[in-house]
């Protein structure tokens, strides 16, 4: 009979672990005016479209991010000093979320939400997002209206979140060429 005792004791000590382990994840805080982007250190509040803030393990304060695809960038970039405590991104099915202004307290747990991927809107740094959504449904809803395809967070590839992003601006220029000839011009001083 003790082995019976010792295993549930170690089987209710393990469960209480656990449920302290998800008690203990930080709460998302209100994005305010002061909140700045963690790659661009631009204010959070100029930039349109969903936003991700980041806790990691040990810090009390979230790193924000501009738009949640750089979020989950980050978490899958090795260069982080700290583990990743939780990721909290913008509810765009929120009923006061629009794109120019998508919340300031309408966070999910990215691992919980439906992402809209390849739709025909941008992010706040001007390239493709991952749009999250809290249901399945609200997602559906924004991909009839801009297109793209309903994604969980495992289902995002690393291309979709690290692969450089090409600007139509961008679309015919040989940067290096360029970057070469000017080289050139100033070695020889013929600067123009």
């Amino acid at each position: 009979m003790k082995p019976a005792i010792l295993l549930s004791c170690a089987i209710l000590a393990l469960a209480a672990c656990q449920e302290d382990s998800t008690a203990a994840l930080p709460e998302p805080v209100t994005m305010t005016k002061d909140a700045v982007g963690h790659f661009c250190q631009m204010e959070m509040l100029e930039h349109p479209g969903p936003k991700a803030q980041v806790f990691l393990d040990g810090l009390p304060y979230p790193l924000f991010f501009s738009q949640v695809r750089d979020a989950i960038a980050y978490d899958r970039m090795p260069e982080q000093s700290h583990m990743i405590a939780v990721i909290y991104v913008s509810d765009m099915g929120w009923s006061g979320a629009t794109w120019e202004d998508p919340g300031a307290d309408n966070w999910i747990r990215a691992s919980a939400a439906y992402y809209v991927a390849g739709s025909d809107r941008v992010g706040g740094m001007e390239t493709p997002e991952l749009v999250p959504f809290a249901t399945s449904e609200a997602a559906r809803d924004f991909i009839t209206r801009h297109g793209g395809e309903m994604r969980r967070l495992d289902a995002i590839s690393d291309d979709m979140v690290l692969a450089p992003v090409e600007f139509e601006s961008d679309i015919g220029m040989d940067d290096d060429g360029d970057f070469e000839d000017r080289l050139r011009a100033l070695a020889t001083g013929q600067e123009g």
